[in-house]
């Protein structure tokens, strides 16, 4: 390094000697008797002030609590006028570290966290998950629990789509629209916690089947629900469809072709939006789906009112899903026979609430030591599952949501990740959004409908 180069290094305050070359880089840090502590300062947002060199641009920050952000989603706008000429997502607000936490975890433990990720639709993280352990464990569920879980599945479905009408309309001015998906969202978690004793973070799909079967009055609270469904969902036709307001906030906004979709490994709704009739539940049926006749909806005009549509005839098909679903099930168990996996073990509702059924208490605790024994390590030290690696697949509310999971042949996952698709479709949100109006920026978010527990996983 030259004198000059010191002298211009010292006037800068910049320190770059060889001990602290690229200091600037990091934090900045102090020890305490705890260790070090650091403190982090948004550079993302230094980095954008100084892109905007124009004298005529401004950079506004959305988020992350702004409720038209869907979320704590953080969005750095470049705008000149009213056009967004950049946009930025920053996320990582709400992270759980949901993934690292299943390691620690037993197979089955696995489930009460991934639930907890895309929290509006938690089924569909549970069977994802189960279908990847029961991969590895080469096991095939009861035809019974598999009807049933696609039961649960659509009925959630619809929750989360309800939840997509509420919130995007809400972001867009309708109050209308978010008491009433509010009020169908209400009759879901109603009925799903008749029907697995909880509204949301279930933990009801398990390893091997359901964590108990269905109460005796099941076909007819799901069938009156049917019945309620039919009568209200032609109501958001009337209210929503058929409105000028409505369409103009959303026709040619969010505009994403099947190009820039395949490209950015978009899928759910919006890909479906853009023409191609990409459904899991079709193209790679599981669970029984192939047996079940419905209908993929698509459309070509790849904007958030092709997405709007689809969302809405999705729930009618999830309502001739269930209807299906009611007249294929058969008596039979609802959990795979082998009680090495099989997890908990016979559960029955009694006066005291949820637990074991008395028969089961009676053998492992007066009948049986080794039933005893084989029940306690189940329970706290959890089943093995052979070494390998698989990636298993559902078709969520909002794309393929993808789990690939390793194991070393313990009771604990080696590896979990997963492919959720908030966070990969969000990648869409700078090819939506910039070219366009601010308002617009609010409808291209409501199209991809992220939910940030799975983002921030």
């Amino acid at each position: 390094m030259t004198t000059s180069d010191r002298i211009a290094d010292a006037s800068t305050g910049t320190d770059t000697t060889a001990e602290g070359a690229d200091s600037t880089r990091y934090a900045e840090h102090r020890d305490t008797t705890e260790g070090r502590v650091y403190t982090v300062v948004g550079g993302d947002w230094d980095d954008v002030l100084s892109d905007a060199t124009q004298a005529e641009r401004m950079v506004i920050n959305m988020g992350p609590q702004h409720p038209s952000t869907h979320g704590v989603l953080r969005l750095v706008l470049e705008m000149e006028g009213e056009t967004v000429t950049q946009l930025r997502s920053v996320i990582g607000y709400l992270h759980t570290g949901i993934e690292k936490n299943c390691e620690y975890r037993t197979w089955t433990q696995g489930v009460t966290f991934v639930t907890r990720m895309d929290y509006l639709s938690p089924l569909f993280n549970e069977m994802g998950y189960c279908l990847g352990v029961e991969k590895l464990l080469g096991i095939e569920v009861p035809r019974r629990a598999q009807l049933l879980r696609i039961m649960l599945m659509e009925l959630n479905r619809l929750a989360s789509h309800f939840v997509y009408i509420a919130t995007g309309g809400m972001e867009l001015g309708s109050t209308t629209a978010m008491t009433l998906g509010f009020r169908e969202r209400e009759e879901v978690l109603h009925l799903l916690e008749h029907l697995t004793g909880l509204r949301m973070n279930h933990a009801f799909i398990r390893p091997g089947g359901l964590a108990q079967d269905m109460p005796e009055d099941f076909h007819e609270k799901v069938t009156e629900f049917c019945k309620v469904m039919d009568k209200r969902l032609p109501l958001y036709d009337k209210l929503f469809t058929g409105q000028p307001i409505w369409r103009n906030r959303l026709k040619g906004v969010g505009f994403l072709p099947l190009d820039a979709c395949l490209a950015l490994g978009v899928t759910g709704p919006v890909l479906r939006s853009a023409g191609l009739p990409w459904d899991l539940r079709k193209v790679e049926p599981y669970s029984g789906y192939d047996e079940i006749d419905f209908e993929v909806p698509t459309s070509t005009d790849a904007d958030c009112w092709a997405r709007y549509l689809l969302r809405v005839e999705e729930m009618h098909q999830s309502l001739r899903i269930i209807r299906q679903v009611l007249k294929m099930l058969e008596p039979g168990p609802v959990m795979v026979e082998d009680r090495k996996i099989a997890w908990p073990a016979q559960l029955s509702v009694s006066s005291d609430g949820l637990g074991n059924s008395l028969e089961h208490v009676r053998k492992i605790m007066g009948q049986s030591m080794e039933s005893l024994i084989h029940h306690f390590k189940l329970v706290t030290e959890g089943f093995r599952v052979p070494p390998g690696q698989v990636y298993s697949a559902v078709e969520s509310p909002r794309g393929e949501l993808g789990f690939h999971l390793v194991s070393d042949g313990g009771t604990r996952p080696l590896r979990v990740h997963v492919r959720e698709p908030s966070f990969v479709n969000l990648q869409a949100m700078p090819a939506m959004a910039e070219g366009g109006l601010v308002a617009d920026v609010i409808a291209a978010i409501a199209s991809i409908d992220p939910v940030m527990g799975g983002v921030d996983r």
